[in-house]
């Protein structure tokens, strides 16, 4: 028999907890309930997402009387990022491999044939077990005062295990794909990856609503040139992909399933190239709820709320051809990410520019949901 579309997308326990997404219907963007008996449309309570998320009663509005638009496998081909007007912020360097992996980008200048001898290099420079550092901590800094005087410091080992963590803006709100469509990669990188992350949903007070799965794209040769090229590396055209769905808190899901969520990524190429790998968020050296303090709080606010891309664990350096320099992508490549309680995201890499530019903003959506009758 063959496998629904929607089983394949749903998390393992399908729609036991309480699913939100977006789909583009013919009136224009609209937030939806996914349930058992099918998709529903209940932009009349929650015309955003966003505006669901910072309600006193999210779960009161996911799950209350919609419009039943039909079934989940009918509207896959049409679902959106499950977020509107969320800042779309990213934290790096929370993992230790991932840590290790900086420095290489950085040390090698972006050059992926000096990968290998660089990470030699710097596991002997080091000389100590990163993963058992806790960010801030008195061992870090000792560790810290001893790189330093060998030359070795850098803006990757500050945020790493320093006491500040690396937060940044990944993307425009709006600007995320969602299931389904084409992922962008820059025309002129040639060491690039997937990010295969848990994405925490915030509200504007600060408190975590939900979670889905994010690819936040990195580009690891225009970065490892400098970390000044960070915005480059990190914010084009769809490079962002962020869904299936928002998994909102309730009874069946909560935080301390983020914090022992498995991701498993496989990359499949048109060169029949295959990759797998995984991230364990339980070996994250900074715990969800501190990485939104460092996001967001007195000292910096998100009306609207925010969506925060945890970091990853994964690092491929499998060579993708034979003598070559590890991981890159190529176009074509199908990106599939998943986690068993928050489903699968699945994108196909093309280069940016030859992806339809992103159009649709807020000022676009503000005059939709107008039109509509949708905004009080």
């Amino acid at each position: 028999m063959a496998v629904s579309a929607s089983t394949e997308i749903l998390p393992e326990d399908g729609t036991a907890g309480t699913l939100v997404g977006r789909v583009l219907t013919d009136a224009g963007p609209s937030v939806v309930a996914v349930r058992a008996d099918g998709v529903f449309d209940i932009s009349r309570a929650a015309p955003t997402v966003a505006d669901l998320c910072n309600a006193p009663d999210p779960l009161a509005l996911a799950r209350g009387p919609g419009q039943r638009l039909g079934s989940l496998d009918d509207w896959i081909p049409h679902l959106l990022a499950p977020i509107d007007l969320q800042a779309i912020k990213a934290a790096g360097v929370t993992f230790a491999v991932s840590l290790l992996e900086r420095l290489i980008e950085e040390h090698a200048k972006g050059d992926p044939s000096r990968a290998d001898q660089v990470r030699a290099e710097l596991n002997d420079i080091i000389g100590a077990d990163v993963t058992t550092i806790r960010p801030g901590s008195p061992e870090a800094d000792a560790l810290k005062r001893t790189l330093m005087a060998r030359g070795a410091w850098s803006p990757y080992l500050e945020v790493g295990i320093g006491p500040y963590a690396e937060v940044f803006t990944k993307a425009a709100p709006m600007s995320a794909v969602g299931y389904g469509a084409e992922i962008g990669i820059r025309p002129d990188s040639e060491w690039n990856n997937p990010e295969p992350e848990v994405t925490l949903v915030v509200s504007a007070a600060g408190t975590i609503v939900g979670a889905t799965l994010g690819n936040d794209v990195n580009l690891r040769d225009l970065e490892g040139r400098s970390a000044l090229l960070l915005g480059i590396a990190k914010d084009n055209n769809a490079s962002c992909a962020i869904g299936p769905f928002v998994r909102l808190f309730d009874d069946t899901f909560g935080l301390d399933d983020v914090r022992r969520a498995k991701v498993d990524l496989e990359v499949t190429g048109p060169d029949q190239f295959r990759l797998r790998g995984s991230s364990d968020l339980s070996k994250i050296s900074r715990d969800p709820l501190d990485l939104v303090r460092h996001a967001m709080g007195n000292l910096h606010q998100y009306p609207d709320g925010m969506v925060l891309m945890t970091g990853t664990l994964f690092a491929p350096t499998e060579q993708r051809t034979p003598g070559g320099h590890g991981f890159t992508h190529v176009v074509g490549d199908l990106v599939s990410i998943r986690s068993p309680r928050l489903g699968t995201l699945t994108n196909r890499v093309n280069h940016c520019d030859r992806i339809a530019p992103w159009t649709f903003g807020v000022s676009a959506l503000m005059r939709n949901l107008a039109s509509r009758g949708l905004l009080a």
